[in-house]
């Protein structure tokens, strides 16, 4: 399920480093966590469709890839992400 155009100027907004900002680790992640908790809410209800969940656990190692290379690039700025987006790790 594809994010709304409003909703991805939102997320956008919220998560630049700068203002032409659109496709930094920060806001990649962000989107990512969005899409991950709607298709979540999503499968509590449909628990058999399995291709959803496939789609879940890419998006899920997607970000973990991203937030892995966060880390690696600039611990305090993964540390407020984090805390910002409410993903525990």
């Amino acid at each position: 399920m594809a994010l709304l155009q409003e909703r991805k100027q939102e997320i956008i907004s919220e998560h630049q480093v700068h203002d032409t900002d659109t496709g930094s680790v920060d806001v990649q992640v962000a989107m990512l966590t969005d899409r991950i908790n709607t298709l979540s809410q999503h499968l509590q209800k449909n628990k058999k469709d399995y291709s959803s969940r496939r789609g879940l656990m890419k998006m899920i190692g997607q970000r973990k890839r991203l937030l892995t290379y966060l880390t690696k690039q600039d611990v305090e700025r993964y540390k407020t992400l984090i805390k910002k987006l409410g993903i525990r790790r």
